[in-house]
């Protein structure tokens, strides 16, 4: 099974991409030691957020980049990732492992029942209904005070694992890294599976799709599916290393935020999705002081690369 993965993996990725992605795990090992030794508690601090967002990227990757449908509900499900874990922690004081999967049970069951009701709608009618979603759910997380703090918040208590308190992001840091690796190792397994090639016949041809056997309801709906438990995982994995949570965080800048992050990344992409994630993952905390401008500098990005350069920035990696 090993030998046919790599196999299916080296006909999709060209000997120079597979050299880069090679360099950057090299790098990403040789910074993760070199972080835990030297680097600041800020800068942990940036590197834990990034690797959220990365989780967050692949997450939108699977519906948008695999299956070709459009989604804009991914901060809600990201909210309830984070919320269901907080309140998993808080209430039960349930290790990390279990409020992890949790939030990504919670989101991934109310994006089943999203995807359900969104299969007879395409293009802007499908945009539309899950932005409308994303929209009452931070309502939701606004307003349902006695369970999400409201407006002022909700505090989580620490992540705990084996009776160890994560209590600093520095000892929060190997884990968050551990846990976006296996992620990223099982997006990537789905990318060279045959429910991946089925994804994306979907993506390409719903018509051709379904002439060869191919389920396509059944298959948009695994995708919302996956595509929400994993936006819910990365929830679940931004409480091991934050307390607090505000729903201000989970709005409509965050949705195109990461949409951003997909679409200029390279859509179809799994590269593109992570280089995405960390280059706008820094962007985000470099423009925090200017938050009334970040929706529109998003977007005029968004549309500079949708103009100009519509494969995305981290195109060039896997041609050949």
């Amino acid at each position: 099974m090993v030998e046919a993965i790599s196999a299916k993996a080296s006909r999709l990725i060209s000997p120079r991409g597979a050299m880069l992605v090679a360099l950057g795990l090299i790098a990403l090992i040789a910074g993760a030691i070199g972080l835990t030794s030297f680097a600041t508690g800020y800068v942990i601090y940036i590197v834990n957020l990034v690797m959220v967002a990365i989780v967050l990227a692949l997450g939108l990757h699977i519906v948008i980049g695999e299956c070709g449908q459009f989604s804009l509900a991914h901060a809600a499900f990201y909210g309830i990732g984070i919320y269901t874990a907080g309140l998993v922690t808080n209430l039960l004081g349930a290790p990390f492992w279990l409020s992890l999967l949790a939030g990504g049970l919670v989101a991934g069951l109310i994006g089943f029942f999203i995807g359900f009701l969104s299969l007879r709608m395409r293009d802007i009618y499908l945009a539309l209904s899950t932005f409308a979603f994303g929209e009452a759910m931070q309502w939701l997380f606004l307003n349902w005070t006695p369970v999400t703090g409201g407006p002022n918040g909700l505090n989580i208590k620490p992540a705990t694992l084996f009776g160890f308190q994560f209590l600093t992001d520095r000892a929060a840091f190997p884990l968050v890294l551990s846990v976006t690796l296996v992620i990223l190792a099982l997006v990537a397994v789905l990318h060279v599976s045959t429910l991946g090639r089925s994804l994306r016949a979907v993506r390409e041809s719903e018509i051709a799709a379904a002439s060869v056997g191919i389920n396509v309801t059944r298959m948009k709906l695994t995708a919302f599916t996956l595509s929400a438990f994993v936006a819910g995982l990365a929830g679940g994995l931004y409480t091991t290393f934050s307390t607090f949570i505000h729903p201000d965080s989970l709005g409509f800048q965050t949705t195109i935020i990461i949409l951003t992050t997909v679409v200029v990344g390279g859509m179809g992409s799994l590269i593109g999705a992570v280089g995405g994630a960390m280059v706008f993952g820094l962007l985000s905390e470099l423009l925090r002081q200017v938050p009334s401008y970040q929706e529109m500098i998003y977007g005029g990005i968004l549309i500079l690369f949708m103009m100009y350069a519509p494969r995305g920035m981290f195109s060039f990696v896997g041609r050949r």
